[in-house]
């Protein structure tokens, strides 16, 4: 896929200071192609869209441990000394950190692997990243919350109830308190990838309706702000590039349950002849044990403080995301055309 990016460099306050920061202290970084960008995890759902973008203004390297895609080079950031050997010979001026287990089942009965690569790599990569004096992106997440809230800002204390959620938050508390130089995007369902890469709700969702159902059960008691991975990597772009240091929500405009996202999709397609049922999460009890939040909404508060959000309307990076991502896809498959 070609993407064509264009931003404007804007001076804005900073208003996220910590650690000696002065009051509207400009921390922005000037990104060209002679900037060195070292990325882990480049072969997941969220990599694939971080690639396409940050290549396309910088110097990247791409890591993974799966190396499927020609642009990605083996990397396992719970190696922790391969890892800094490969930085140390990259030089990078900024590690973006994307790397991470994000099943919750898997997590849940898999628990040291799941702190060895969401928590101990976290902290590895800080540490290289504040040893070399770089800046350092961490992906967090809305599973951090315990969802007893609807809406969730950026001062709003995390209270994890899952192993996920826990080893995500345990990295970026290791960030927030070791590192001046850091961003923290928290970020809300992921959507983004295609066929090949989603893991996640939409490509359930697609799937089934390629297979051929002609009725989907979708929980309708879970709500959260879905987040498409080519606007969630240009937004990360245009804060490095125009904001400050700092945690931040980042997510789509707009909020939505489970359900409403499965009707948006066959409305997308245009198949009146697919039924949409409600359900509670008892009903996929034994499939998704680990435990989730009733709601995991956030608020991209100090983005839009600071003029520094550009995510679009979720239904709207849904639409595209279908349309350029499945279409082919859905199409080979010999299931049906796009209406």
């Amino acid at each position: 896929m070609c993407v064509i990016i264009t931003y404007n460099i804007i001076d804005l306050p900073c208003s996220y200071n910590k650690k000696g920061m002065k009051d509207n202290e400009q921390i922005s970084m000037k990104i060209t192609k002679k900037t060195r960008v070292f990325i882990t995890g480049c072969g997941g759902m969220l990599g694939e869209a971080v690639h396409a973008v940050w290549s396309a203004v910088a110097t990247v390297k791409c890591t993974d441990i799966d190396t499927r895609s020609p642009f990605i080079s083996y990397g396992d950031v719970r190696d922790h000394a391969d890892m800094k050997r490969q930085i140390d010979e990259f030089n990078p001026d900024l590690i973006i950190h994307l790397a991470a287990h994000t099943s919750l089942e898997y997590c849940e009965v898999q628990k040291d692997d799941a702190f060895k690569t969401n928590t101990e790599s976290t902290k590895n990569l800080a540490d290289i990243a504040k040893e070399r004096d770089i800046p350092m992106i961490y992906i967090s997440t809305a599973g951090i919350y315990d969802g007893k809230k609807e809406f969730y800002t950026e001062d709003d204390k995390p209270n994890p109830i899952s192993v996920y959620g826990q080893s995500k938050y345990d990295g970026e508390l290791y960030v927030l308190e070791n590192l001046q130089k850091y961003y923290v995007f928290r970020a809300g369902w992921m959507m983004g990838g295609g066929a090949a890469k989603d893991k996640k709700f939409v490509a359930k969702v697609m799937k089934q309706i390629i297979e051929g159902t002609k009725e989907l059960n979708v929980v309708d008691d879970k709500l959260g702000t879905p987040t498409y991975t080519y606007d969630f990597a240009k937004n990360m772009l245009f804060v490095v590039t125009n904001g400050s240091y700092g945690l931040y929500n980042m997510i789509c405009d707009g909020s939505c349950s489970r359900y409403d996202v499965a009707r948006e999709i066959v409305k997308i397609l245009g198949r009146t002849d697919i039924k949409v049922n409600k359900v509670t999460s008892e009903y996929f009890k034994e499939e998704y044990f680990a435990p989730r939040p009733a709601s995991e909404k956030l608020i991209p508060k100090r983005l839009k403080d600071n003029g520094l959000y550009i995510m679009r309307p979720w239904k709207e990076c849904l639409n595209e995301y279908i349309q350029k991502q499945w279409l082919s896809y859905a199409e080979t498959a010999g299931s049906f055309s796009f209406a």
